[in-house]
């Protein structure tokens, strides 16, 4: 959709766009209040802005809106069509990396308590393992702010897929 019918959108549905690119209310209400947007450029730099100001349970509700890295997806199932795009390079991965990941995504869950994200459009199944094993190192306050930096990274693309 082009930005202007973007902006034109009734805030309900705008806000359910939204959400489809981030799963935090908040996020998608902010963003949805601060239509019109002149250009994609201001909408994009309000979507950081939104996203910098959110409390930790909005951050855990964008990321409870994304599957883990490396699992099976239903192909029928629209509210991960873009996990599936971003995550292609998993889908035809060894089955060795599959399940490292898959035990590197429970180590992530168990040390830190959410679903491990991570920017994963373009990159290959053994490289989103070589970061998850990376971030397993970091403290938690470190990882939250990696989280937000790579969900700040999703919500871009996203949008820009959404506006395009």
């Amino acid at each position: 959709m082009r930005l202007d019918t973007f902006n034109a959108l009734p805030v309900t549905e705008a806000v359910t766009r939204l959400t489809g690119c981030c799963a935090s209310p908040e996020w998608a209400g902010a963003l949805a209040a601060g239509r019109p947007y002149p250009d994609l450029d201001a909408l994009l730099a309000q979507a950081d802005a939104e996203l910098a100001v959110l409390d930790g349970s909005e951050i855990d509700l964008a990321l409870a809106g994304h599957p883990r890295i490396g699992e099976r997806l239903d192909p029928d199932d629209a509210t991960h069509a873009s996990s599936q795009r971003e995550q292609s390079g998993v889908a035809t991965a060894d089955p060795s990396v599959l399940a490292a990941l898959a035990e590197g995504n429970r180590a992530y869950e168990e040390r830190f308590g959410h679903v491990y994200l991570v920017c994963a459009d373009g990159r290959s199944a053994e490289e989103l393992l070589e970061v998850l094993r990376e971030r397993l190192r970091h403290d938690p306050s470190t990882e939250r702010r990696t989280v937000v930096a790579e969900l700040a990274r999703i919500n871009e693309i996203r949008l820009r897929r959404l506006l395009e």
